[in-house]
């Protein structure tokens, strides 16, 4: 495809090359077990089903000597490669993917960034981002509004305010964004350490991305404790 062409493709770009230091697993948290298979390979699986995905590109380390025991067959035929260029942190993963996609990727072509850590994603939450976010320039997430009480904490862990939860959301993934802004907020975000997902790096452009209500089921795995409600999701699917 050229540059030239009209035609919008949809590419997901799952970052796992974090180490996952929360998790006390002693190894990469994208390769523990959830029910009956490897984490990552939930969240590749999702973008494999659907047929919305053009091609899923995983990014990792160069040292990763688990990954091709995961994605044991790679290539366009196969529908996802294996990208070695993960850096030191998640944000760095990313924009090194992007750089090593760039010309096979068109600048208006949407990529859709995913934890590799959420196992619960499905092909109806992947087509649910893509058709609400529609042709809004600053691309989307999907988000769940916040529905408990929200609490500040003081010294001590006391309780020393309510917050309004009005118009407060939680991010998840995937974000997905045209692969020109995408690169463009990554490589000109002026606070790395500021950048904590995608769509913060897209709003310090002073833009706003649109928020598609997700499901609890699109839990991050962070610690030991998630495993156990991310599997009680997987076996309902």
């Amino acid at each position: 495809m050229t540059a030239a062409s009209n035609t919008v493709r949809y590419f997901a770009l799952i970052p796992a090359a974090g180490v996952g230091a929360r998790m006390e697993a002693g190894s990469p948290k994208q390769y523990l077990p959830i029910a009956g298979k490897p984490m990552l390979r939930h969240a590749l699986d999702a973008f494999l089903a659907s047929p919305l995905i053009a091609h899923t590109y995983v990014v990792v380390s160069a040292e990763d000597s688990q990954i091709d025991a995961v994605v044991p067959e790679q290539g366009v035929g196969h529908g996802v490669t294996v990208l070695r260029c993960g850096g030191a942190t998640r944000m760095d993963s990313i924009l090194n993917g992007l750089q090593a996609l760039h010309g096979s990727i068109d600048a208006h072509d949407q990529v859709l960034v995913h934890d590799a850590a959420r196992p619960g994603l499905t092909p109806a939450l992947i087509e649910k981002l893509i058709m609400e976010v529609g042709d809004h320039p600053a691309g989307g997430l999907l988000a769940l509004p916040v529905v408990d009480t929200v609490k500040r904490a003081g010294p001590a862990h006391v309780s020393a305010q309510t917050v309004p939860r009005d118009h407060l959301w939680l991010a998840q993934t995937p974000q997905m964004f045209s692969y020109a802004l995408l690169h463009r907020a990554l490589s000109e975000a002026p606070d790395p350490l500021a950048i904590t997902d995608d769509a913060s790096a897209i709003e310090a452009l002073g833009l706003a991305p649109r928020l598609v209500e997700g499901h609890p089921r699109n839990l991050k795995v962070t610690l030991p404790r998630d495993i156990h409600t991310a599997e009680l999701y997987l076996a309902h699917l």
